[in-house]
């Protein structure tokens, strides 16, 4: 037996159940969605909101303004509202330099610049609201195990409680950085290793991070802190992400806990007093991971199999959802003048429109932890200089937090800002 939907998304993750209530939102009923998770997805929820307890070892995502604005219009935000920490401002340094910013949400009349989330509260917000949606069907678990090219779409094989073989105009590709659908389907990949590792785990201080976000830069890397809710004991915890050398971070990720806590200490400083606890730490090797091909007939690649980033200033998601947004919008306008979903010229019209965005975003997250680690004293002066002129140039500091923020790359979200700002 055949199955046929419109849309076939490889990948249950933040970015592919984003998608799937993007496009489901977009063309309501008009539109089959299917999507297809490896992991078995929990049952639907009751009607009623969650009651939301903050773990102390939840891992985290940060969300931009501009993700902000897009979950509001997929009516997902006041489900997160619970999970939620904002990101009022942003303090930018560089460890044994002069240079300095301090970001305000206030000087742009937002409510905040980001916010966090721990991945449980988002995960949940982003299936209950999928379960809401009667165009989007749920395979789980299930996988594509392999897809080839019929007629103007594609045809797949997937591996569920029993072997499925489905066609569709349009396949998105979103199973990770890793993707085994993307290399099944040819589709190579550009790898630059950053030979470091990022150290990721919670952390508990004796003062309030009064929603203060951290980014330190070191002679060795980044390193980040992001403000999280209190743990139900109320303590003040952040979320840490720690580059380092690839030793160094395994040395950290095993080390007994005081001497954890002292090394974090010495590297961070006290602005927010001692720390106090630890918990589960982990750490992961860092690379730039680009498909070479986004796009195909019948075939978009998104999410971190189409791009994963360094984790300074947690740009890869919500670039991710900025990708959603955008190809969502111009698969409207194309079907709406006669186009078919997977038509390459179409697709082509999506990456043309995004690629900008993409550009800047990733060479922003490529680019800025190697500036901070120069050596050469006269080009350390010049970066010091910009970091503080960022305070005495208030249009340049505008446009910087404009960028950071993703904004920039959403104009026509003007109205959505300032109805976050009197709602937030």
């Amino acid at each position: 037996m055949t199955l046929r939907y419109d849309v076939v998304i490889a990948g249950g993750g933040m970015v592919g159940a984003s998608l799937a209530l993007q496009l489901a939102t977009t063309f309501g009923d008009s539109l089959s969605i299917c999507l297809v998770e490896g992991f078995p997805l929990p049952e639907r929820a009751g009607a009623s909101e969650p009651d939301y307890h903050p773990s102390f070892d939840a891992r985290s995502t940060a969300l931009s303004f501009s993700s902000r604005v897009i979950y509001e219009k997929l009516g997902v935000w006041n489900r997160l509202a619970q999970g939620l920490c904002p990101i009022e401002t942003i303090h930018v340094s560089s460890r044994g330099h002069f240079g300095s910013s301090l970001l305000k949400a206030s000087d742009h009349n937002w409510p905040a610049l980001g916010y966090v989330v721990e991945n449980t509260c988002l995960g949940d917000a982003l299936l209950q609201h999928l379960y809401s949606k009667d165009s989007i069907t749920l395979l789980s678990p299930a996988k594509v195990i392999s897809a080839a090219p019929h007629q103007a779409g594609m045809r797949l094989h997937v591996e569920a409680e029993s072997a499925e073989s489905i066609e569709t105009a349009l396949l998105v590709v979103a199973d990770g950085a890793g993707s085994n659908l993307r290399a099944k389907l040819g589709m190579q990949v550009q790898q630059t290793p950053y030979y470091q590792h990022a150290l990721i785990a919670n952390v508990t201080f004796a003062k309030a991070h009064a929603n203060c976000a951290f980014e330190r830069f070191t002679d060795q890397g980044p390193l980040a802190l992001l403000p999280l809710l209190q743990s139900k004991a109320g303590e003040h915890r952040s979320a840490l992400v720690w580059t380092a050398p690839p030793e160094q971070a395994l040395h950290l990720q095993s080390a007994p806990e005081q001497a954890f806590l002292q090394a974090l200490q010495d590297r961070f400083g006290y602005r927010l007093g001692r720390i106090l606890r630890v918990g589960e730490r982990h750490s992961y090797p860092l690379s730039l991971v680009q498909s070479q091909e986004q796009i195909r007939q019948g075939v978009v690649v998104m999410g971190n199999a189409a791009h994963a980033l360094h984790p300074v200033a947690g740009q890869g998601f919500n670039l991710a959802l900025r990708d959603v947004a955008q190809l969502s919008t111009v698969l409207e306008q194309g079907v709406g003048s006669g186009a078919q979903l997977g038509d390459i010229s179409l697709l082509q019209h999506y990456l043309a429109r995004q690629k900008s965005d993409q550009n800047r975003t990733i060479e922003f997250s490529d680019r800025v932890p190697s500036l901070f680690m120069l050596t050469d004293p006269v080009l350390g002066l010049t970066r010091d200089m910009a970091l503080s002129g960022l305070d005495i140039l208030p249009p340049l500091k505008r446009l910087f937090v404009r960028h950071a923020a993703g904004m920039a790359a959403m104009p026509r979200a003007l109205d959505a800002q300032k109805s976050g700002a009197q709602h937030g």
